[in-house]
């Protein structure tokens, strides 16, 4: 497989575990101490980085660290806005859209001259 794919897959895989680990507990586990919350959060990450190492080792034979962290940035910006929306039922908000524009605009930039 592509190894840019294959990252790429890792890496959403990744994210969803890291965005439950990170923003779950606040719904879930809010009434418990927050050591409880860590913890948890720390048996949920640990598939995070099970998945995120060999997703960013794979994309380092092609990528260069700067594309591999925006790479890792859209993704996390396109799993936690529905996360939010829909698991935390926070508000849209049209911040998310700027930062979303924001984000393609870094695209842009870290890969220019790969695509012109």
């Amino acid at each position: 497989m592509n190894p840019v794919l294959s990252t790429i897959i890792l890496l959403i895989c990744s994210n969803f575990f890291m965005t439950f680990a990170w923003y779950a507990h606040l719904k879930e586990l809010n009434g418990k101490a927050w050591i409880i919350a860590a913890l948890i959060s720390w048996g949920i990450a640990l598939f995070e980085y099970l998945l995120q190492v060999p997703a960013n080792r794979i994309g380092y034979t092609v990528l260069n660290v700067g594309e591999l962290k925006i790479i890792q940035e859209v993704i996390t910006l396109s799993i936690f806005v529905p996360f939010s929306l829909f698991y935390l039922k926070e508000p849209l908000k049209m911040d998310y859209l700027w930062a979303g524009l924001c984000l393609m605009g870094a695209v842009y930039f870290m890969f220019r001259s790969k695509i012109t």
